[in-house]
């Protein structure tokens, strides 16, 4: 089965909010200062699936991701993990782009990897949470979509499929090729072992541009970021007394009423 995975390189989220910073002006985050940005957590999980079906059905494993230069290390972490090869796509035209022209140019990088059996991704990026590159691409190349998923099973030329639900889960069966989005469910990813580390560092990563994908004209996006901002949040906290307890929920009361709380 080969499996090919998008990854996307993301702030890393347990910075301390003291450390996050936005250009209010470019409307963009501003990168902490020693702190290296990661793989996206689902999209952790998405290549944890597929290096479980690899490991059970046989197959290679392909991780893909949009960037500049540093998202290197995201690939290289997936190298190390024990996919079998990466490819970054890092063309300024395609940059800061929303979720069409992302959609756009992973789709267009599969469509030159060409045999595929199988397209997994990670429900969300943590630093939008958008949710919404994977169902691009299963639109632009016409694949069924399944999300999110919790567990698969691979089966001849189709996948059953656990998802969740509104009431709980579903149990879906699609043919292959498909596009499954995974959730944190599906399983931890792997630390990288030592030996797997080593080998990514010498891999060299194929760099791909626009050109390269057929995409002679950057894919025009559909959404414009108005503004990015930190959520300024006011908390106050005033200490109810009272002689008796019902004298204090009497107090209580009122200043709910006076808050129209209540």
């Amino acid at each position: 089965m080969n499996i090919i995975v998008t990854v996307k390189q993301v702030p890393d989220p347990d910075v301390p909010p003291s450390h996050f910073k936005v250009d209010a002006v470019a409307n963009k985050v501003v990168p902490p200062a020693g702190v290296a940005p990661i793989m996206n957590g689902y999209d952790g999980n998405a290549l944890e699936a597929a290096l479980r079906l690899k490991e059970k059905h046989g197959g290679k494993v392909t991780v893909v991701t949009l960037g500049g230069s540093e998202a290197r290390d995201v690939l290289k972490r997936g190298l190390a993990m024990g996919a079998d090869a990466a490819v970054l796509i890092d063309d300024p035209a395609l940059r800061d782009g929303d979720s069409n022209v992302t959609a756009q140019a992973l789709a267009a990088a599969i469509r030159k990897l060409g045999d595929f059996d199988l397209i997994l991704a990670g429900r969300q990026a943590s630093d939008t949470d958008a949710g919404q590159v994977h169902l691009g691409i299963a639109e632009l190349l016409n694949l069924p979509s399944v999300i999110p998923a919790i567990a698969i099973e691979a089966s001849g030329d189709s996948l059953r499929v656990t998802r969740m639900g509104e009431d709980g889960y579903q149990v879906v069966e699609v043919k292959l090729p498909a596009v499954v989005v995974v959730s944190s469910e599906i399983g931890e990813p792997r630390y990288p072992p030592l030996r797997g580390i080593m080998a990514a560092g010498r891999a060299q990563i194929p760099i791909w541009k626009a050109a390269d994908l057929g995409l002679d004209v950057a894919p025009a996006p559909k959404a414009k970021l108005r503004r990015l901002y930190v959520e300024q949040r006011e908390a106050r906290v005033e200490l109810i007394e009272g002689e008796s307890l019902e004298a204090a929920g009497i107090a209580l009361a009122n200043k709910l009423r006076e808050a129209k709380l209540i």
